[in-house]
């Protein structure tokens, strides 16, 4: 029998990288299904989403209120904050008040880095000066002057001191003070609406055997994600992954529910996204 086909969208960074490990190398049974993996930065995918391309995705969460109409959440494949996020960097450190006069580099308007930049900031889109950069050109940005400071997602929140850039402010830390605690959703999967109930289940099942496959095969899975691991050795991709792929990864759980609603909910009530979308999960067999 032929398999179905299913386009799968995620970044080329280690984190989905490795979360994918087991799909792309055939570890698990794939259920009938065969993955075109569609590797794009986020803020393509972001757009991609929006105009509902692919099958299953990762997309911003940001992006989640432009797309909910089309996509609904996967419970697994979160990459959430928790302590740490986005971060502000400069050739010097700056105060809020100094970043918010200056030209910042980001990755893209509709990432969540980008809704949290504006929520830290206390201004919109409108009120403040940034250029749009692909996020491994960030870093050259800043240190030519064409940017002052510059918003780092990715590996890029480890490797910035290599870049002899200064911390203004690790927006995941602020997010956390302002919240008691919640982690900073960042990014999800979604799949799309034109599945049925009981197929998007399965899927979603699927991908969350890869995810756990990886966490139980760890240093396997570490490895193949080194091939998207942008001047990282073992030691720093490992510990990259540890952030963004974990227990929240395999479920949000109340309290990473909780965080979208208030990240998305604060954006609402500030004017920065035009609806506040009703949070649809694909309901787990798992």
């Amino acid at each position: 029998m032929e398999k179905r086909a299913l386009t799968l969208g995620h970044s080329p960074d280690p984190d989905d990288a490795f979360m994918f490990y087991a799909l792309a190398k055939g570890l698990i049974p794939d259920r009938g299904y065969r993955f075109q993996h569609i590797l794009q930065d986020i803020q393509t995918l972001n757009d991609r989403a929006r105009r509902g391309e692919l099958d299953i995705t990762a997309i911003s969460i940001h992006a989640y209120a432009y797309v909910y109409d089309q996509y609904v959440l996967l419970p697994s494949g979160a990459s959430m904050g928790d302590g740490y996020g986005p971060l502000l960097v400069a050739r010097d450190s700056f105060t809020r008040d100094e970043v918010a006069k200056k030209k910042i580099a980001v990755p893209g308007v509709l990432t969540s880095a980008f809704l949290a930049l504006q929520l830290w900031l206390g201004k919109s889109a409108r009120e403040f000066d940034f250029v749009v950069v692909p996020f491994d050109r960030i870093f050259q940005t800043v240190r030519s002057g064409a940017a002052e400071v510059g918003l780092i997602i990715h590996e890029g929140q480890l490797t910035y001191p290599k870049e002899g850039l200064k911390l203004c402010e690790d927006l995941g830390v602020w997010w956390g003070r302002e919240t008691g605690g919640l982690p900073l959703p960042l990014g999800g999967n979604v799949i799309h609406k034109r599945f049925a109930v009981a197929e998007r289940q399965l899927i979603a099942d699927l991908l969350t055997e890869s995810i756990r496959y990886s966490l139980d095969h760890r240093p396997e899975a570490v490895q193949h994600a080194l091939q998207y691991a942008r001047d990282m050795g073992v030691e720093l991709a490992d510990k990259f992954v540890g952030m963004y792929v974990n227990h929240w990864t395999l479920d949000y759980g109340d309290k990473g529910r909780e965080s979208i609603r208030r990240f998305l909910g604060q954006a609402h009530a500030r004017g920065l996204i035009p609806r506040l979308p009703e949070l649809e999960f694909v309901l787990t067999n798992l």
